[in-house]
C-alpha cells in the first residue's frame, strides 16, 4: 500500500507529452535571429556537427528515432518515452502532438485541417487557342456579339451603325463556315446562327430603305429548305412591296405567307388578313377588303378592323351595313379593367399602397391608350357616317348617340353631343338653333359636361360679339368647374374687351395655376401686360411661350414687336429673321424688316426686304411709296414711275400719285410725256391748284399757246379757294362764339384740315407733297402766281467741274445789247 498512490493525489499522467525541446524545431530557424546571425558569421561556417547535439544539459548523444535502437531519454517526470522501442515494434512519437493525426505534419505547424493556409488554388491551365475547335468557338462568339450590337444600335435609332454591324456579322459568319469546312466539320454548321445573321441583315436593309437588298436577303432565307418556318418571312417581303406601292405583289406574298401558317397560329393569321384588307383599300377594291374585314370581325373582332370596315361601307355608300358595322364597333371588347379598380374602398393601408402603385404603371397606361384609341375611332366613325345614314346630319348624329348610350361607352355619349354642336359651329351655322340648343341641354347635366358645354357657348357668343352672353356662360362654366382653364380664359377675354386689363390678367394667371401648359392663357397674359405697358413682364411671358411653341409665328412677331417698343432694334431684327425662316413669304414681316433697317440707316438691306415684300404682295401702298422714294433718291426716276403708276391703280382718287408720275417724267427729261400727264390730271381734277401751276410753268418753258388758258384757270381756282377759306373761317368763328356763349370755359374747335403724312419712314422729299384734300395757301396777290414746288423736291445740283470760278472783268457787263448785236 505504500507504493499505491491515488490518481487524485498525483499530477496529470499525460503532463509534458506535448512539451518538446525547441532545439529540434528546424522550421522556426528562419525566424531565429540568433541562428541567422550565427550563419552569417564565421561561427556558422564551421564544419557541420554530426550526430551530436550542441552543448546542452543532455550531453552529446545521438538523436533517437522510431526507426532504430537508441538510448531512451528520460522525460521530465522520470517516465520512459513512448517513442522508444518496445518489443521490437516502433510506434510513432506522440509526445509532441495530439493523437489521431498523421506524422506528415511537422512540429510548429498550425491547426489547419482544411488546408486553407496554403493560399488560393493555382489557376487552371489555359487551353490552347490554336486548335480549330477553339477558333470556331471564338468566331461564333464574335458573330453573336455583332448581331447584338446591331440590334442595340437600331434600338438607339442609329440605323447606319446597325447596318454596318449587320454586314460585319455576315462577313464573320461566312468566314466561320469556311473554317468549319476546312477543318472537316461541315456537317456541324450552326444553322441558327446563319439564320440570325441573314434575318438581322435583311431587317437592317429594310430599316435603311434599301428595299432591293432586303428582298434579296429574304429570298436567300426563304429559298433555303434547311431553315424551318422560313415561309413566315414572306410577310416581311410583302410589307416591303407595300412600302414600294407594289400592291399586287404585296397581296401575293401575304397570301403565300397565309398558306404556310397553320390554323394553330390564329392571331398571326388575323393580322395578315388585316394587312390584306388594307392593301385592297389602297387599291380601291373595297369589296375584297370588306370580305377580309368581315371574316376578321366574325373570328376575332378588334377596334381597328371595325373602323376600317365602316370606311369601306362608307366608300361604297351602303347605309344599312354602315349602321350594322357601327353597332359591331361599339360592341368590341377592349379587355381592360374598370376604373373603379383603382379607387381605394377601405382603410387597408397595404391595399391602398398597392392601388397607388398600379394606378399609373405601364399596364394602366396601356389600358388608357387603348380606351382613348377606341373612343377616337368611335367619334370619328360617328362624324363620318352621321350625314350618310340619315337624311340630315343632326338625325344621323342622334342615332349614333342613341347607340352609344346603350353600349359600354355610355360616357362618350355626352362628348358626342357636344361634338355635334361644335360641328355646327365649324359649319358657320351660328344662327341655327341646333348648336345653341344642343349646348344648352347640358346645363342640367353633371358638372364636367356642363362646364364643357358652357365653355363652348361662351366662346360662341364671344365670336358673335355678344359679350354679355359670353360673360354669363363663362361664369356658368366657372361655377360648374372652377379648375377649367378654358372657362377662365373665356372669362378673361370678356373682361379684356371691356378694357379691364388688370382683372383679365388675374383670370389668365388663375388659368395658368390650374394648367401650367395652357398656351392660350400665357399668350393672352402677354398681350394684357403689353396693353398695361408692362413690357418686361410681357416679354417674359412670350419668352416662356416660345420655349413651349418653338415655331409659332405669332409668338416670334410679338417678341420682335416688344423689343422694338423697348428700343432694341437689333433684337427685334433678330426675332424677325427667325420669323421669316418659319414664314418666308409673309409680306408684312418683310416690310417690317425693311422699316427697321431703314431706321438703322441701312438703305441697301431695307431696299432688299421692301422689294421682297412687294414681290409677294404688290398692293401694299406703304411699300410702294418707299420704293418709289428710294429710286428718286438714287436718281432712277424712270424706275420710280412704275411704282407710282401702280399706286395710281390702287388709289385712283388720290391725286398725289399722279402728280408724282408726272414729276418723274419731267425729272427724267421727258417733258412731252410730263405735259400729257399733267393735262390728264387736270381733266380728272380740274380744281387742283398744283397741277395748274405745273401746266403754266411747263407751257411757259415750252412756249406753248395754252399758257394763257391755264393761267386764267389758275386765277379762277385760286379765287374760289380764297372765297371758300374765308367762308370756312367765318363759320368756324361763329361756331366758336356759339360754344363760348353756350358753355363758358370750353375750348374752341381746332381746324380739321390738317395734313396727315402717310408712312413713318417717308423721305423728306415725299413729305413735302400735299395730300389731295389739303388746301393750298391762297395767294394774296391779284396777279397770277405761276410758281410751284416740285413734289419730289428740288433737283440735285450738277457737280462742279472746276476748283474755282475765274472772275473776269467785263467792260460791257453794264450795258444793254441791242437787237442788232444779238446773233441771228
Amino acid at each position: 500500500m505504500e507504493n499505491i498512490h491515488l490518481a487524485a493525489e498525483e499530477e496529470d499522467l499525460y503532463t509534458g507529452y506535448n512539451d518538446y525541446n525547441p532545439t529540434y524545431d528546424s522550421e522556426q530557424l528562419v525566424n531565429d535571429a540568433g541562428f541567422q546571425q550565427a550563419v552569417k558569421t564565421s561561427h556558422g561556417r564551421r564544419p557541420p556537427m554530426t550526430s551530436k547535439f550542441p552543448g546542452t544539459a543532455i550531453g552529446g548523444r545521438a538523436i533517437g528515432t522510431s526507426f532504430g535502437s537508441r538510448m531512451p531519454m528520460a522525460s521530465s517526470m522520470g517516465r520512459p518515452m513512448t517513442g522508444a522501442v518496445q518489443d521490437g515494434a516502433a510506434r510513432p512519437m506522440t509526445a509532441v502532438r495530439a493523437a489521431g493525426y498523421t506524422s506528415s505534419l511537422t512540429r510548429g505547424s498550425t491547426f489547419d485541417p482544411l488546408g486553407q493556409s496554403k493560399g488560393p488554388a493555382p489557376p487552371l491551365e489555359a487551353k490552347s487557342e490554336d486548335t480549330p475547335e477553339e477558333k470556331i468557338k471564338i468566331l461564333e462568339k464574335k458573330v453573336n456579339d455583332l448581331i447584338e450590337e446591331s440590334c442595340l444600335a437600331h434600338g438607339r435609332g442609329d440605323l447606319q451603325l446597325a447596318l454596318e454591324k449587320a454586314k460585319e456579322a455576315g462577313r464573320k459568319e461566312r468566314a466561320l463556315v469556311r473554317q468549319r469546312e476546312q477543318s472537316g466539320n461541315a456537317d456541324h454548321i450552326n444553322l441558327d446562327l446563319t439564320y440570325s445573321v441573314l434575318f438581322n441583315l435583311a431587317n437592317q436593309y429594310g430599316n435603311n430603305d434599301m428595299y432591293p437588298e432586303a428582298l434579296n436577303t429574304y429570298n436567300v432565307i426563304v429559298k433555303n429548305k434547311m431553315f424551318s418556318n422560313a415561309g413566315r418571312l414572306k410577310v416581311n417581303m410583302a410589307n416591303i412591296y407595300f412600302k414600294q406601292k407594289n400592291y399586287p405583289k404585296s397581296i401575293k406574298f401575304y397570301r403565300m405567307a397565309l398558306d404556310q401558317i397553320s390554323n394553330a397560329h390564329k392571331e398571326m393569321r388575323i393580322k395578315i388578313m388585316q394587312n390584306i384588307g388594307v392593301v385592297f383599300i389602297r387599291m380601291g377594291q373595297y369589296s375584297d377588303a370588306i370580305t377580309s374585314f368581315e371574316h376578321i370581325m366574325s373570328e376575332s373582332p378588334n377596334i381597328k378592323t371595325g373602323f376600317n370596315l365602316i370606311l369601306c361601307y362608307y366608300a361604297i355608300g351602303d347605309r344599312d351595313r354602315m349602321k350594322k358595322a357601327f353597332q359591331k364597333l361599339i360592341c368590341v371588347p377592349l379587355g381592360i379593367d374598370e376604373e373603379d379598380k383603382y379607387i381605394p374602398v377601405n382603410e387597408d393601408t397595404h391595399a391602398n399602397l398597392v392601388i397607388e402603385a398600379i394606378k399609373n404603371d405601364n399596364l394602366h397606361q396601356m389600358e388608357r391608350e387603348r380606351k382613348a384609341l377606341a373612343e377616337k375611332f368611335i367619334m370619328t366613325s360617328a362624324k363620318l357616317i352621321a350625314p350618310a345614314i340619315e337624311t340630315s346630319f343632326a338625325a344621323g348624329f342622334d342615332w349614333c348617340v342613341d347607340m352609344v348610350k346603350s353600349s359600354q361607352y355610355i360616357e362618350l355619349a355626352n362628348d358626342l353631343e357636344i361634338n355635334k354642336a361644335i360641328t355646327f359651329l365649324r359649319q358657320r351655322d351660328f344662327n341655327q338653333v341646333s348648336a345653341v340648343e344642343t349646348l344648352k341641354t347640358f346645363e342640367k347635366k353633371d358638372s364636367r359636361v356642363k362646364s364643357a358645354a358652357a365653355t363652348n357657348l361662351s366662346f360662341l357668343f364671344f365670336l358673335e360679339k355678344d359679350y354679355d352672353q359670353a360673360d354669363r356662360y363663362a361664369d356658368l362654366a366657372m361655377t360648374a368647374d372652377r379648375y377649367n382653364p378654358a372657362a377662365l380664359i373665356n372669362k378673361g377675354n370678356t373682361v379684356f374687351v371691356k378694357h379691364d386689363y388688370e382683372k383679365a390678367a388675374e383670370f389668365y394667371k388663375e388659368a395658368l395655376r390650374n394648367d401650367s401648359s395652357c398656351t392660350e392663357a400665357l399668350y393672352n397674359l402677354g398681350l394684357t401686360y403689353k396693353k398695361l405697358n408692362r413690357l418686361e413682364e410681357a416679354l417674359d411671358c412670350f419668352l416662356k411661350l416660345h420655349a413651349i411653341l418653338r415655331n409659332s409665328a405669332q409668338v416670334m412677331y410679338q417678341l420682335a414687336n416688344l423689343y422694338e417698343m423697348l428700343e432694341d432694334p437689333h433684337q427685334s431684327i433678330e426675332w424677325l429673321m427667325q420669323l421669316i425662316s418659319v414664314t418666308p413669304t409673309d409680306p408684312l414681316v418683310l416690310a417690317k424688316l425693311g422699316e427697321l433697317y431703314d431706321s438703322e440707316g441701312d438703305k441697301s438691306q431695307a431696299f432688299q426686304y421692301y422689294y421682297e415684300s412687294f414681290r409677294y404682295f404688290p398692293s401694299n401702298i406703304n411699300v410702294i411709296e418707299w420704293l418709289g422714294a428710294y429710286y428718286i433718291e438714287t436718281q432712277f426716276c424712270e424706275k420710280a414711275i412704275q411704282y407710282f403708276e401702280r399706286a395710281t391703280l390702287i388709289q385712283p382718287t388720290q391725286v398725289k400719285w399722279q402728280l408724282m408720275v408726272a414729276s418723274c417724267y419731267r425729272r427724267s427729261g421727258n417733258y412731252q410725256k410730263a405735259l400729257e400727264t399733267y393735262k390728264d390730271i387736270h381733266r380728272k381734277f380740274p380744281e387742283n391748284v398744283e397741277c395748274l401751276r405745273f401746266l403754266v410753268r411747263l407751257c411757259t418753258d415750252m412756249g406753248l399757246k395754252e399758257v394763257q388758258d391755264y393761267a386764267t384757270k389758275l386765277k379762277k381756282v385760286e379765287k374760289m379757294k380764297e372765297i371758300r377759306e374765308q367762308r370756312g373761317k367765318s363759320a368756324r368763328e361763329n361756331s366758336a362764339r356759339g360754344r363760348r356763349e353756350g358753355s363758358s370755359g370750353s375750348d374752341s374747335g381746332h381746324s380739321s384740315h390738317g395734313t396727315s403724312a402717310r408712312g413713318e419712314r417717308m423721305s423728306a422729299k415725299l413729305r413735302s407733297l400735299p395730300s389731295s384734300n389739303e388746301p393750298y395757301e391762297a395767294s394774296s396777290q391779284r396777279d397770277i402766281d405761276a410758281s410751284y414746288m416740285d413734289p419730289l423736291g428740288p433737283q440735285m445740283e450738277r457737280p462742279k467741274t472746276a476748283a474755282k470760278k475765274h472772275t473776269e472783268d467785263d467792260d460791257f457787263a453794264d450795258e444793254e445789247l441791242g437787237d442788232d448785236l444779238l446773233p441771228e
